[in-house]
C-alpha cells in the first residue's frame, strides 16, 4: 500500500467516525441550523479573502463553534466547510485532508473548552488558541504534500514545512487578529443561542397512529433522501473525471505520462526530447487545464526544457509565445531574450510573417496573446480570402486546416463578426468529410487538420453539429491508452498528435489565457515524481536536454511529406475561455492560484479541472460523497426527531 492510499484510508476513517459522532450526539434541529449557519459564515469567510493568501477567518470561525457548542458540532462545521468552499475553489485529493483538518480545528475548540472547565477564556488566551489552530492546520496540509513527495523521510517533511513556514505563519497572524476582533463576543453570542434553543428529548413512549405513520414515512424517506443527494455529491465530484477518462482527460493523462526526464517530450513515449513536440504537448496539458509551469518529470518542467533552446524562426517564436502567456510567464523576458520583439522583427512590410498564411495566422495569434498590435498582418489575411471563402498554406488553394488558422488570428484579433470570418465558417461547413473529420492541404482526413478546423468553427462561435461532429471523429481515433492516432490504420507520432487534438476535445481556440497554477502539494502530470516541497514544481533552469531546436528544423522541411505538419512551429493551443488578465495567478489559503484577479475563472474549472490534474480526486471525491452522505442521514434524522423533541417540551417537557 503507498502513502497516498495509506493516507486515503486513514482520512476516510477519521471522517466517518467525526459524522457518526456528530450523528450520535443527536443536537436539536435549531442546534443544527446553527452549525449550518456556522458553516456558511466560515465558507463565506474563505471566499471573501481569498485574494489575500492564507489570512481568513475560516479556522477562527471553525474553532469559537467547537468552543462554545462542543466538539461533534466543531469538527461538522470544519469538514463542511471544507467540502462546501472547495466547490468554489477546486475539489480534489486535497478535499478530505482539508475536511480532517479543519473538523480537527473544532474539536480542538470542544478540548480547550473542556481543559479550562467553564471558566471565560480571556480575549488574548482565546486568540492565541487560534494562532495555534492555524498553525496545526498547516501541519495537517503540509503532511498532505508529503504524501505525495517521492520519499517520505524527516529530511523531506522538513523541506516541505519550510517551503510553506511564510504561508503558515501568516495564517497564524490573521487567526489573531481575527480573534482579537469578534473572538469573544462571538463565543458569548454562540452560547447564548445554545442555551436558549437547547431541548431535552421527550421520554420514548407509544406514539399515536398519526405520528407512528408521520415518523415510519420519514424513516423510510431519510436513506432515500440521503442516497439521492450522496449520488448528486458524487458525481458533482467525480462525474467530470469519469467523463474525461472517455476523451480529454484521457489524452491528457497519456501526454503527461510521455513527459521524459529532461522535462521535455518527444514524438513519441521514449522518444528524445524536441522544442517542437515538448511546446506542443506544454500546449495540449495547458488546453486541457494544466499549467505547463506544473507538468514536470524528475523536478523539470515543461517551460524550464524551453527555456534552454528556444528557435529564433517565426514559427518556433509564435509557438513558444503561446506556450508562455498559457504559462503566466511573460514572453517580453524569457532566458535573457524578448521573444515577443524578435516576432515582431520578422514581420514583412506587407503585413505578412515569411509570405505564408499558416505562418502570419499563428503570429497574429501569438502577438494578441502578448498584447501587440497585429492590424497590418489582420489586413493581409483578409486580402488573401480565396474566392470560396477558404485559405490555403501559400494563399494559392485552400483547405480546412488552413483556413482554421486564420479563423482563430481574425477571431483573436476581434474580427468575429465580420464578413470574412462568415464567408470561412461556411467554406468549413462546406468541406466537412461524412465521417466528421476534416483534411488538410494536400492531405488526408486526419486528426490534426480536423483538430484545427473545430478550433476554427468554435472560435467563430460555432458549437453545433459541424464541432460535434468533428470531435467525434477525433474520439473515434482515441486508442485504448487515451493516445490519438493521426487517421485509421495510421499512429504515426502519438505525442504530437495528441497534443495538437486536446484543444479541440476542450473545445479551445487560440490563444489560452493564462491557466491557474495546481493547488499546493498536487502533481501537475500524472505520473509525475513532484520535487519534494510545498507543491509548487520547479520552474528554474534546472534540466534541459538534448533537443533544441533540430525538431523544429526538421518538421519545416518535410512539410510536404504527405501529413498535415506544416506550420509546425507555429501552431499553438488555445482556450475557449474568457481570457484572463494574465501573469501569475494569486497564492489562495489552500495553495491554490487563480488567474489574475478574477477568481471565476477558478470556479469555471469546477471539477472537471481537478479530475484533468490528478486522478486522486476520483478517492477524494469518493470520501467527500462518503461523508457528505453521513451527514445527510444526520440531518434527515435530527430535523424528525428534533422536531418531535420540540413537541414534547412544548407539551410541558420544560428546555434543558
Amino acid at each position: 500500500m503507498t502513502w497516498q492510499s495509506a493516507s486515503f484510508l486513514v482520512l476516510g476513517l477519521a471522517l466517518f467516525a467525526g459524522f457518526a459522532w456528530y450523528e450520535r450526539s443527536r443536537p436539536p434541529a435549531k442546534v443544527l441550523a446553527l452549525v449550518a449557519a456556522l458553516a456558511a459564515l466560515a465558507i463565506v469567510g474563505r471566499i471573501a479573502f481569498a485574494p489575500i493568501p492564507n489570512v481568513k477567518p475560516t479556522t477562527d470561525i471553525v474553532l469559537l463553534a467547537g468552543y462554545a457548542l462542543g466538539g461533534a458540532p466543531g469538527f461538522c462545521v470544519g469538514a463542511v466547510t471544507a467540502l462546501v468552499s472547495n466547490f468554489f475553489f477546486l475539489q480534489g485529493p486535497w478535499t478530505p485532508w482539508q475536511m480532517a483538518a479543519w473538523g480537527g480545528v473544532g474539536v480542538a475548540g470542544a478540548t480547550l473548552a473542556w481543559a479550562v472547565r467553564g471558566r471565560e477564556l480571556g480575549r488574548v488566551p482565546l486568540a492565541l488558541a487560534c494562532g495555534v489552530a492555524g498553525l496545526g492546520f498547516g501541519v495537517v496540509m503540509d503532511l498532505h504534500v508529503w504524501t505525495l513527495g517521492a520519499e517520505q523521510t524527516l529530511a523531506s517533511y522538513v523541506a516541505v514545512a519550510g517551503r510553506s513556514l511564510p504561508y503558515n505563519l501568516a495564517h497564524v497572524v490573521a487567526n489573531v487578529g481575527f480573534c482579537l476582533l469578534i473572538g469573544p463576543p462571538l463565543v458569548r453570542a454562540l452560547r447564548r443561542y445554545r442555551r436558549r434553543t437547547e431541548v431535552r428529548w421527550a421520554a420514548p413512549g407509544a406514539p399515536s397512529a398519526g405520528r407512528r405513520s408521520a415518523g415510519g414515512l420519514a424513516a423510510s424517506a431519510g436513506p432515500l433522501a440521503a442516497l439521492v443527494v450522496a449520488l448528486v455529491v458524487a458525481a458533482a465530484l467525480v462525474a467530470a473525471p469519469a467523463a474525461d477518462a472517455a476523451g480529454s482527460g484521457k489524452a491528457a493523462r497519456y501526454l503527461a505520462k510521455a513527459q521524459n526526464g529532461d522535462g521535455g517530450f518527444g514524438g513519441e513515449p521514449g522518444s528524445s526530447s524536441n522544442q517542437l513536440h515538448t511546446g506542443w504537448a506544454g500546449l495540449g496539458l495547458a488546453a486541457a487545464g494544466r499549467n505547463p509551469r506544473d507538468v514536470s518529470e524528475k523536478g523539470r518542467s515543461v517551460v524550464d526544457y524551453v527555456r534552454r533552446g528556444v528557435g529564433g524562426d517565426t514559427g518556433s517564436l509564435s509557438r513558444t509565445i503561446l506556450l508562455l502567456t498559457a504559462s503566466g510567464v511573460s514572453p517580453r523576458s524569457f532566458g535573457g531574450r524578448d521573444l515577443v520583439s524578435e516576432l515582431r522583427a520578422d514581420r514583412r512590410r506587407d503585413g505578412s510573417f515569411d509570405g505564408l498564411v499558416n505562418q502570419t495566422a499563428f503570429a497574429v495569434m501569438a502577438l494578441e496573446a502578448a498584447g501587440a498590435g497585429t492590424g497590418k498582418s489582420v489586413r493581409w489575411l483578409e486580402k488573401r480570402q480565396n474566392p470560396n471563402g477558404g485559405y490555403g498554406f501559400n494563399a494559392e488553394d485552400g483547405s480546412p486546416e488552413d483556413t482554421g488558422y486564420v479563423l482563430e488570428a481574425l477571431v483573436a484579433a476581434g474580427g468575429r463578426g465580420t464578413g470574412t470570418v462568415s464567408r470561412a465558417v461556411a467554406y468549413m461547413e462546406d468541406r466537412q468529410k461524412a465521417s466528421g473529420g476534416f483534411t488538410g492541404d494536400g492531405t488526408q482526413v486526419n486528426a490534426q487538420a480536423t483538430a484545427f478546423a473545430v478550433q476554427g468553427l468554435v472560435a467563430a462561435g460555432r458549437s453545433g453539429k459541424e464541432v460535434r461532429r468533428g470531435i467525434g471523429y477525433l474520439r473515434s481515433l482515441q486508442t485504448s491508452n487515451g493516445s490519438i492516432r493521426y487517421a485509421r490504420g495510421d499512429g504515426r507520432t502519438p505525442v504530437w498528435v495528441t497534443a495538437e487534438a486536446l484543444p479541440a476535445l476542450e473545445r479551445q481556440p487560440f490563444p489560452l489565457p493564462t491557466v491557474a497554477r495546481a493547488p499546493r502539494g498536487s502533481s501537475g502530470a500524472a505520473g509525475g515524481t513532484g520535487a519534494a516541497g510545498a507543491g509548487e514544481l520547479a520552474t528554474g533552469d534546472a534540466g534541459g536536454g538534448p533537443g533544441g531546436d533540430g525538431g523544429d528544423a526538421s518538421a519545416v522541411a518535410g512539410e510536404r511529406e504527405g501529413r498535415s505538419s506544416r506550420g509546425a512551429g507555429g501552431r499553438g493551443a488555445g482556450a475557449r475561455s474568457r481570457r484572463g488578465p494574465g501573469g501569475p495567478g494569486t497564492l489562495l489559503d489552500d495553495g491554490t492560484e487563480a488567474p489574475g484577479t478574477e477568481l471565476v475563472e477558478l470556479a469555471k474549472g469546477g471539477a472537471a479541472a481537478v479530475g484533468a490534474r490528478s486522478d486522486g480526486s476520483v478517492v477524494g471525491g469518493v470520501i467527500a460523497a462518503a461523508s457528505s452522505a453521513a451527514l445527510v442521514v444526520g440531518i434527515r434524522r435530527r430535523l424528525h426527531n428534533g422536531l418531535e423533541g420540540e413537541a414534547g417540551a412544548a407539551e410541558g417537557e420544560p428546555p434543558a
